[in-house]
């Protein structure tokens, strides 16, 4: 595949689904609500350029440079991982219906059960209110765990989220916290 997708690339993008990027034991799952059709073309997580979450990754202190989404696999050397709410790939998050992403919630549990994480930090509050209903939940540490695991809530990192600069992203997955030692170190390959 060329190094842009197509329109047609996008297109033909619709539904596909990325594979989950497994953190190690102990470490931190960010959960994303769905992949674009940018990221599923490409197979790459927060692969939309625009999207934030590489540069909040990095200026946070979770990685030790700025990786690309083609880099994804270094995320477990890290201490870090990728999943998504809902697998199937859409043009924006607003066309998942409530009940994907409630049965997106569930299979985010069984998830997090299985793999053991340190940390789930979900991003994007109006996806994690639905699919957890918790219709009055903001930004930043949630009552109660998921899966045995701590649960946050960050910003969505999307360009569309005008809300939030790349900075006061990075600040809020500063508040979330690297894994020990993540960023100081070079990653194990």
């Amino acid at each position: 595949m060329r190094s842009r997708p197509s329109a047609a690339d996008l297109e033909a993008a619709r539904s596909r689904t990325i594979p989950d990027v497994v953190p190690p034991p102990g470490g931190v799952l960010f959960c994303g609500i769905n992949p674009g059709l940018y990221s599923a073309a490409t197979g790459w997580h927060f692969a939309r350029p625009g999207n934030r979450f590489w540069p909040a990754l990095h200026r946070s202190g979770f990685t030790d440079r700025l990786l690309t989404p083609s880099e994804q696999h270094l995320l477990p050397s890290y201490g870090l991982g990728i999943t998504n709410l809902a697998a199937r790939a859409t043009a924006r998050a607003d066309e998942l219906t409530a009940e994907e992403l409630e049965e997106g919630g569930a299979l985010l549990e069984a998830f997090v059960e299985e793999h053991a994480p340190r940390v789930v930090a979900v991003l994007g509050v109006t996806a994690y209110r639905t699919a957890f209903g918790r219709p009055k939940a903001r930004v930043g540490p949630q009552d109660g765990a998921l899966g045995g695991s701590p649960l946050w809530v960050l910003p969505n990192p999307s360009g569309l989220n005008a809300h939030y600069t790349a900075e006061t992203l990075a600040q809020e997955f500063r508040r979330l916290g690297p894994p020990a030692g993540a960023g100081s170190i070079a990653p194990r390959r």
